[in-house]
């Protein structure tokens, strides 16, 4: 097959796109991996399974990248890292990145992580809440900037108080009433753990609030390394499916490794929750595999229009094609 490919690429343009097809060109293996660092919004965990397979199983490297996972947590600043150059690229919430791009932060949204943010609010098994309009008159440990609970008020009419949260569920389960601010694929886990049954969940997109879970980048990073930004995204899709279809031995493993923290049955938990809720691969009727990564400029506008008439983005200040791109998706 060597010598087929050298004597293609010797004849004529046709025969030289057919060795193209054939004969894939592999980096070379004296040159430099392009370097990329990544910061994450939160301690790893299975959240981020698509980087840790993609890391473990070779797929950056393949694409001729290095790539430095970064955990986060409750102090990350994924944006100002991002938009600073601290950082590459930042995982983030679409509707968090809009605002601070209506402030100015240069700053581009590239990938989906998860087609809707698995956050939304927790509810304990027994709990009479059964709705949004339930909530009328609830209090909510939540982050009180969260801009789902100024969402809710407005379109179900509610009046409600708002308790800042820890990131503990100490609080929850101390109080059946109680009502909190969770991630989908997370806390339901610790509540379980620590004694408590299975939490019912209020989910975003159920209310119309479809926010993404996204990757960032500064917009001087995107336009001078457009060649290493699809690279990574192909190989960041390749571990996203890798993960979810194959083998997640080799993502945990490395889990384990950033994170002591992470046990085997969470982690089994936590992907089983992204697969049930099709986070990764997206809720509607045409999700799938082949919507890894995607991002929809309608879904975005629809997003700006809420925030604005929620008064927390100012009017005409950001329009779909300066908040997102798809130009480093794969083709």
């Amino acid at each position: 097959m060597r010598h087929l490919c050298s004597l293609l690429r010797l004849l004529s343009p046709v025969s030289c796109l057919l060795s193209a097809i054939l004969c894939p060109t592999a980096p070379a293996a004296d040159q430099p991996l392009a370097k990329i660092t990544v910061q994450l919004d939160w301690i790893a965990e299975p959240e981020h399974g698509g980087f840790y397979q993609a890391q473990a199983r070779g797929f950056f490297r393949d694409a001729g990248l290095d790539v430095t996972l970064l955990p986060g947590g409750p102090g990350a600043f994924v944006m100002p890292s991002v938009a600073t150059g601290k950082a590459d690229v930042g995982q983030a919430d679409s509707t968090n990145a809009l605002l601070q791009q209506g402030e100015g932060l240069p700053v581009i949204q590239f990938a989906a992580v998860f087609q809707d943010d698995p956050s939304g609010i927790l509810i304990h098994a027994d709990s009479p809440v059964r709705t949004f309009a339930d909530l009328q008159g609830k209090t909510i440990i939540a982050r009180p900037e969260w801009a789902f609970l100024k969402f809710l008020q407005k379109k179900y009419a509610l009046t409600f108080n708002v308790v800042p949260q820890n990131f503990s569920v100490a609080a929850f389960l101390g109080n059946k009433s109680a009502l909190q601010q969770g991630y989908f694929i997370a806390e339901p886990f610790h509540i379980v753990q620590a004694g408590g049954k299975m939490p019912r969940f209020l989910a975003t997109w159920d209310a119309g609030f479809r926010s993404y879970a996204v990757l960032v980048t500064n917009t001087k990073f995107a336009r001078e390394h457009p060649a290493e930004l699809r690279a990574f995204v192909r190989a960041y899709v390749r571990g996203w499916r890798d993960y979810l279809e194959g083998d997640p031995t080799p993502a945990h493993a490395a889990l384990k490794k950033a994170n002591p923290g992470n046990t085997d049955e969470f982690m089994m938990f936590s992907r089983k929750m992204l697969l049930d809720e099709k986070l990764v691969t997206g809720r509607d009727s045409n999700g799938g595999p082949q919507l890894i990564g995607r991002l929809d400029p309608a879904r975005y506008a629809t997003q700006i229009s809420q925030l604005e008439d929620l008064g927390i983005l100012k009017k005409s200040k950001l329009t779909p094609a300066q908040a997102m791109t798809t130009e480093f998706l794969p083709r």
